[in-house]
């Protein structure tokens, strides 16, 4: 059975995917306890179900789900373009699954067992990364062939949409942002992941090379996002 729990006063939706009844318990018990509104799903399917309801804020799925995997759920859900922020949760801690599920469309991967006040502090990291860009003064950033409004939090490349990720987008906003200043891999995780994620320079290349593919006219020789040998990143428009 699903299971709602709300905490009183306004608050953001975690939808939580999660067969193990003692961890979707626990994770209930403390997202409530900070605020959250949260919905509790035992398996793939009835995941699927409740975030194409809508309403959700972010997702936490678990990868070995009954019914439909958490890998299939969010194939499924980046399939049909739904931009819900998602962390992926599992006992599996080979680095080609990690790689796996953020090249899949997840924000995030975070190994089990792990720490609680990790896990809140990466949900409120990716949630405090959307509130930022939904504050912006709706004026978008324009290039010659790019066009990029945080406010709609949408791309578009000769006048056409171009659809990111959650987290694609979140890493060319933080590239944008800096204004032409070169950014470090470090730096671009601890503004996109937040503080304590514990993930490899790797992660940032990763979601560089899907950006290029997806921006540039020549993803072998870009002209917006550029790499400083030996330093980092930065955006040229």
């Amino acid at each position: 059975m699903n299971r709602v729990a709300q905490a009183s006063g306004p608050s953001r939706t975690v939808l939580v995917v999660e067969d193990d009844a003692s961890i979707s318990m626990g994770l209930e018990m403390n997202l409530s306890a900070e605020g959250y509104r949260v919905l509790v799903a035992p398996d793939g399917e009835s995941g699927l179900a409740m975030a194409r309801e809508g309403g959700v804020d972010l997702a936490i799925i678990d990868v070995m789900l009954p019914r439909l995997n958490g890998f299939e759920l969010l194939r499924t859900l980046r399939a049909e373009r739904h931009k819900l922020p998602i962390i992926m949760l599992s006992a599996r801690g080979a680095e080609m699954d990690k790689v796996m599920g953020l090249e899949l469309g997840a924000e995030d991967y975070i190994t089990k067992p792990f720490g609680l006040a990790e896990l809140l502090a990466r949900v409120k990291a990716v949630l405090r990364r959307d509130s930022i860009a939904r504050g912006d003064d709706g004026v978008p950033m324009v290039t010659a062939d790019l066009e990029i409004s945080s406010a709609r939090r949408e791309v578009r490349r000769g006048g056409r949409p171009v659809e990111l990720t959650a987290t694609e987008f979140d890493v060319l906003f933080c590239l944008v942002s800096a204004g032409g200043r070169v950014l470090s891999r470090e730096q671009i995780q601890a503004m996109v992941w937040g503080p304590t994620h514990h993930g490899t320079p790797r992660t940032v290349d990763n979601f560089i090379l899907q950006l290029r593919t997806k921006l540039e006219e020549n993803p072998a020789a870009p002209r917006h996002i550029v790499t400083v040998r030996g330093v980092g990143y930065r955006f040229v428009s």
